[in-house]
């Protein structure tokens, strides 16, 4: 029998992939004032960031555990492996969530197959690592050959990104009001990653065309094998910036397969329109 993938909506896979390979994705929730929305649901990202263009302000929750709980049961009683693949627990209390539902469950279905990993990955690099997952379940691989992958995935899994308005991260708490307020009059862009989890601030930038030339450079200082890599792309809003990252990584580094999505409510919520995240991988199996 075939391992299930569930998973939830900060992987910010295409609803054509997730349908094409049989992802069970759980929405994050997202809050607009008291009115509460499901990522990719009751909520879509085209008018999460027009709203947030026009200055309205999202919030974000983590799954709650009894919607784990609904969804494990499901599966429980039909007796199939699964492997949740988490959001990072770095940014969101939802992996907490899955393994307080995972204990209840089991006690009532002891033989229960699951396995949770915690990819302490966002967006388009958690992405890469559930479709790797699903692409080997379809495969009809053991489901321990792709718990280990999936883990080292998520262990070798890069996240650069930058942001078009620092007070999008500001409100998040990520940068100070002042360093908000500076950057944004001096078209300051920031260049992020993802460390143990969390995001980190780790250049700044004035100008998106030195942004975009700056993070082909550390792409090239931190991936291996690129071209036999699939590369991801994730964007704000914003394809056409996405597609230009896109032919400079294809001229760059001669890569040919890549995943390019829009960037859900969930992530979108705390980064805002605009914002660019490319996603490789530093060590390949």
């Amino acid at each position: 029998m075939n391992t299930r993938i569930i998973t939830d909506s900060a992987c910010d896979l295409s609803p054509e992939i997730i349908k094409r390979f049989g992802i069970d994705v759980l929405p994050i929730l997202v809050y607009l004032g008291d009115e509460e929305y499901r990522d990719g649901e009751t909520l879509k990202p085209e008018e999460l960031y027009n709203n947030m263009r026009e200055g309205k302000v999202y919030t974000t929750a983590q799954i709650p555990p009894q919607m784990f709980k609904e969804k494990f049961e499901e599966y429980a009683k039909n007796g199939e492996a699964c492997i949740y693949i988490a959001f990072s627990s770095g940014l969101s209390g939802t992996y907490q969530s899955s393994l307080m539902a995972k204990n209840e469950v089991l006690e009532d279905y002891p033989d229960f197959d699951i396995t949770i990993i915690d990819t302490k990955c966002a967006s388009g690099g958690f992405g890469l690592v559930v479709l790797k997952a699903a692409q080997m379940v379809m495969e009809g691989l053991p489901k321990e050959e792709i718990v280990k992958t999936a883990e080292f995935y998520s262990e070798h899994m890069e996240h650069i990104f930058t942001v078009d308005d620092l007070e999008y991260l500001y409100r998040g708490g990520r940068v100070s009001k002042t360093s908000a307020f500076v950057g944004t009059l001096l078209n300051i862009k920031p260049i992020l990653h993802v460390e143990d989890g969390k995001l980190v601030p780790i250049e700044k930038i004035r100008g998106r065309n030195k942004v975009l030339k700056r993070m082909m450079e550390i792409i090239e200082e931190r991936g291996v094998d690129l071209s036999r890599q699939t590369i991801g792309i994730t964007h704000g809003d914003d394809l056409e910036v996405a597609i230009k990252a896109k032919e400079m990584i294809e001229e760059r580094f001669k890569c040919t397969d890549f995943v390019i999505g829009t960037i859900g409510c969930a992530v979108g919520a705390h980064s805002g329109p605009g914002t660019l995240s490319l996603f490789f991988l530093n060590k390949m199996e």
